[in-house]
């Protein structure tokens, strides 16, 4: 708590961002267009700076040139050495735009009239003593205008106080080489500049063509996310990655529209078969709570009877919801959660299905002829799709008819000789909830052979229904194995994994026992 008179506590100040946190702050297009300025200009800056260094380089060669071109008569040189000594010739001094020196080992400079005198460089004495062969180099005269100056030994006979030997020193202005310089420099800085404000306009131009789809693709999510439409698509034009990706979006948005209305198609089905149990269920014990509640008791038979008819809505319910727990799983989870395929014995467990389809018709005659045949599935699925299809056809056989069982080559067939299903229907079968108008009376809640034909392609096989020559349908399971079990499963352990828990377990939610009683004729359910 800050003291009276203290100043209150300012709370800390937000570090500015750097240059890299702001630019990436920046819209895609702004980044893009920044970028391409940015390349544009480093690019137009080098080929500026290469065009004059080779100039400037290519101005001062030419220079060089004509500075050693220059020759200079002996009697010039007299006179420019007379005149220096304090002589005077009759010598009329042309006018030229080199200035010409003597230059003495010592340091000591001759220069001719009306022209600025050049201070001898180390390397000028080093010419005239003969050391050097010749010298160029650039220096300032005595005004401190910028030469370039060109010293070669001097073979005359002429020498200084001391009888030295001279050099003489061809000079020309700097300007002749830096003038053209600043003008090409200048126009080089209009035409980088202009180059890079051009680059950066069409780098934002073309940012925002490229980027174009990708807006339509953004205001797209958003109005999905907006409005939870599934239903917008993006117009697809070309090859390249943009016109990929708007494909993939309209993909996904198909199959999350398809999703969904499965999704609500199942709520409302689901709904809809929960509805007529739930209603009986309420109705029969509104009936025992009104017996209860008035004191009148419903008489014994009654009572049995009611109480019949809710275990069986509740096995109804029961085997609904077992039905919808197996269709929502999904194809990389089995029944455990997680993934649960092996190597299973198809014949076996044919063989512990029909052992409990004959439980549950016992009037009927049930054949079965099994071959070896061994698969990868989730036992408990595979073991819950051959019961549905036996089920199926005790459900639709008549009381005394037969169900004719064959399992050759890996194709499972199931035969019965009930009414079978009208053409029309045929397609529907294996639709969820999918009940014929004739078997809505019968037990059943329509995704027995829903749950048949999801085993079949998550296994990689297939399943049909048809009607069978003579009367009654015919079903055929079809699952890729092979007819003996692989080197590192023993047939012994296939097996067991295929029938072994199917014996030993208990019915699942939504399936039948043992001793439930057998459907009567009618249509198969699908």
């Amino acid at each position: 708590m800050s003291a009276p008179g203290d100043a209150p506590a300012r709370p800390d100040a937000t570090p500015p961002a750097s240059g890299l946190t702001r630019f990436h702050q920046l819209p895609l297009r702004s980044r893009l267009a920044l970028l391409i300025a940015v390349a544009v200009a480093f690019a137009v800056a080098l080929s500026a700076a290469a065009c004059w260094l080779i100039t400037r380089d290519r101005l001062t060669e030419q220079l060089d040139t004509s500075l050693s071109t220059v020759e200079v008569n002996s009697d010039y040189v007299q006179a420019i050495s007379a005149l220096c000594a304090g002589s005077q010739l009759n010598v009329r001094f042309q006018p030229t735009p080199y200035t010409i020196q003597l230059v003495s080992p010592s340091g000591y400079v001759c220069t001719s009239p009306n022209k600025a005198s050049i201070p001898a460089q180390r390397v000028d004495q080093a010419v005239a003593d003969g050391r050097l062969a010749s010298a160029v180099h650039t220096t300032k005269d005595e005004h401190g205008a910028s030469m370039r100056v060109s010293t070669v030994p001097y073979r005359g006979p002429i020498a200084d106080a001391q009888g030295n030997r001279l050099a003489i020193s061809v000079a020309a202005p700097m300007d002749q080489v830096t003038d053209p310089l600043n003008q090409l420099a200048l126009v080089l800085l209009v035409v980088s500049g202009v180059g890079v404000l051009g680059a950066a306009t069409a780098g934002l131009w073309v940012a925002r063509a490229a980027l174009k789809p990708v807006d339509r693709l953004t205001a797209a999510v958003e109005h999905v996310a907006r409005t939870q439409d599934l239903t917008i698509r993006i117009p697809t034009d070309g090859e390249d990655e943009i016109a990929r990706l708007s494909r993939s979006f309209n993909a996904m948005t198909a199959a999350l529209a398809a999703s969904r209305d499965l999704q609500q198609q199942l709520i409302a089905d689901a709904g809809h078969e929960l509805r007529t149990p739930l209603t009986s269920l309420r109705t029969n014990i509104d009936l025992l709570e009104r017996s209860e509640r008035s004191g009148r008791p419903i008489p014994a038979a009654d009572k049995e009877a009611l109480l019949t008819s809710v275990k069986a809505q509740m096995g109804e319910l029961a085997a609904l919801i077992g039905d919808l727990q197996v269709l929502s799983r999904t194809p990389e989870t089995g029944s455990g959660g997680t993934s649960d395929l092996r190597v299973v014995a198809l014949h076996d467990t044919v063989g512990t299905a029909l052992e409990r389809a004959r439980l549950r018709g016992p009037s009927l005659t049930i054949t079965a002829e099994l071959a070896p045949w061994y698969v990868r599935a989730e036992p408990a699925a595979l073991e819950r799709a051959v019961v549905n299809l036996l089920d199926n056809a005790v459900k639709f056989s008549p009381s005394g008819g037969t169900v004719e069982v064959r399992l050759a080559g890996g194709a499972l067939t199931v035969r019965d000789h009930g009414p079978g299903i009208p053409p029309d229907e045929l397609p529907h079968v294996f639709e969820r909830f999918w009940r014929s108008p004739s078997a809505r009376s019968l037990p059943g809640s329509g995704l027995g052979l829903s749950i048949v034909a999801r085993t079949a392609e998550q296994s990689g096989g297939g399943v049909r229904l048809r009607n069978a020559p003579g009367g009654g349908t015919e079903a055929l399971l079809t699952l890729p194995g092979a007819a003996t079990p692989p080197p590192d499963v023993p047939a012994g352990e296939a097996g067991a994994g295929g029938a072994g828990g199917a014996a030993g377990r208990s019915a699942a939610p939504g399936e039948s026992g043992p001793d439930a009683a057998p459907g009567e004729p009618g249509t198969p359910e699908g």
